[in-house]
């Protein structure tokens, strides 16, 4: 992993949120396994992505479930999902943990 140093300036450009999983669905047609979600972002509305996260979380486990993630990176194409946002978690081998709030809060918090 590259430790390279960035600014506060670089890092505030990162547009990092608060959302609630509110649809899970199986993703058949990625090369890895993993899921599509859809995810409620508040004002910001409803973003999709696909996570590789199977290993560790059911789909019943997810749903409903608070999340930070990423909401200013550019689309991305995977198979034929377009993924429009990107879930935070800590990598541990070929697991991802997933990061969120302690506490429940409103969808679309920013995350400083």
């Amino acid at each position: 992993m590259d430790n390279t140093i960035i600014t506060f300036e670089d890092f505030s450009k990162v547009d990092i949120r608060v959302g609630t999983i509110i649809e899970v669905n199986d993703f058949p047609k990625a090369r890895r396994p993993a899921y599509q979600l859809t995810i409620d972002f508040g004002d910001l509305g409803i973003k999709k992505s696909s996570a590789q996260i199977t290993t560790l979380y059911t789909k019943s486990e997810l749903l409903n479930r608070q999340i930070l993630a990423v909401v200013n990176f550019p689309n991305k194409q995977i198979a034929n999902f377009m993924s429009e946002c990107l879930l935070l978690g800590a990598v541990n081998g070929k697991d991802v943990i997933l990061l969120n709030p302690e506490q429940k809060v409103k969808n679309g918090e920013t995350v400083a």
